[in-house]
């Protein structure tokens, strides 16, 4: 694995490979600049093409199915959504050695939102909370399931060893206790909607405090809605929380599935990127602070309100 590989079979992408690409598929757009855009993506490489379009390739092999799944379904998607999403413009094949299909996308403007500098929480935990209404108004019936869209033992080996990975780094206690009692909530027992199932910071765009574009569908898909909770970790402060829990109905089984959805993603990212993705590192010990905390206080409400600590 190169210094800056994240995965150990990534496949190694440059803008000279990206410029084969396009003079051997896309002549048109051959000539334009072209530019490697710093991101914190784990499964893409991104690159801007010119002022208008962005070209996205697959770092991974894991990645390329993601390809066809957005080509056949952000164009459906997108008429239903308040923001804009990725367009496809060109669809590319494998060629010049790169074994994936890759795409063309239009550029859309906007800046990832960081954890701990939200400008305008409400705001954007409102325009959050629309978007995840407007997904779950789409109709389901042939949407494909959606990467987190099952029940969470479907991760529990996998957040468990993770939870073994950070002993010394973090409570792993306090963790696993956490995760348990996510494990333990009921499961989703409505219809299934459709979720994007990757609302991190890195997929989201803002403007102006405002959220101003959704990135990156390749795990959006159907099933248990739990899973687009995850900002209320990874992004929202504690003072918007429970408005953007109001906006979207959740019950507490909900609440607590989206909690160990959150939880699980960051257990495990921050063993994995911890010396390669520092965004996504810091991101992931933001998470498992902000989950721990608010485990705790809960914890320590009932012995609060007994001995009249804690009131205003």
């Amino acid at each position: 694995m190169s210094a800056s590989a994240m995965h150990a079979d990534e496949r190694p992408i440059d803008v000279a490979l990206v410029r084969r690409l396009l003079a051997a598929q896309f002549p048109r757009w051959a000539e334009l600049p072209i530019e490697r855009f710093a991101s914190s993506g784990t499964v893409n490489a991104l690159f801007r093409l010119g002022g208008d379009l962005a070209v996205r390739l697959p770092r991974i092999a894991g990645g390329a199915g993601d390809v066809e799944r957005e080509h056949h379904w952000l164009p459906r998607l997108a008429p239903a959504l308040p923001v804009p999403i990725p367009a496809v413009l060109g669809k590319g094949v494998p060629g010049d050695g790169f074994p994936w299909p890759w795409t063309v996308h239009r550029w859309l403007d906007g800046e990832n939102p960081q954890e701990g500098r939200v400008a305008r929480p409400g705001r954007l935990a409102a325009d959050l909370a629309e978007f995840i209404i407007a997904l779950r108004r789409i109709e389901p019936a042939d949407g494909p399931p959606a990467y987190r869209g099952g029940p969470l033992r479907e991760v529990d080996e996998e957040t468990r060893t993770a939870i073994g990975l950070l002993h010394g780094t973090i409570d792993t206690g306090a963790a696993t206790a956490a995760w348990e009692e996510a494990l333990a909530a009921p499961g989703w027992d409505g219809p299934p909607v459709w979720v994007h199932s990757d609302l991190m910071p890195g997929n989201l765009l803002v403007a102006d405090g405002r959220l101003s574009a959704v990135i990156d569908f390749g795990t959006a898909g159907v099933g248990d809605p739990a899973c687009d909770l995850i900002p209320v970790w990874n992004l929202l402060p504690a003072s918007v929380r429970e408005d953007f829990r109001s906006a979207l109905g959740a019950d507490d089984a909900t609440w607590a599935r989206g909690r160990g959805w959150a939880l699980s993603m960051a257990l495990i990212q921050l063993p994995y990127y911890r010396d390669t993705n520092p965004t996504m590192a810091a991101n992931a010990r933001h998470v498992i602070h902000e989950v721990l905390s608010a485990m705790s206080a809960t914890s320590r409400a009932p012995l609060a309100a007994e001995t009249g600590e804690g009131s205003l």
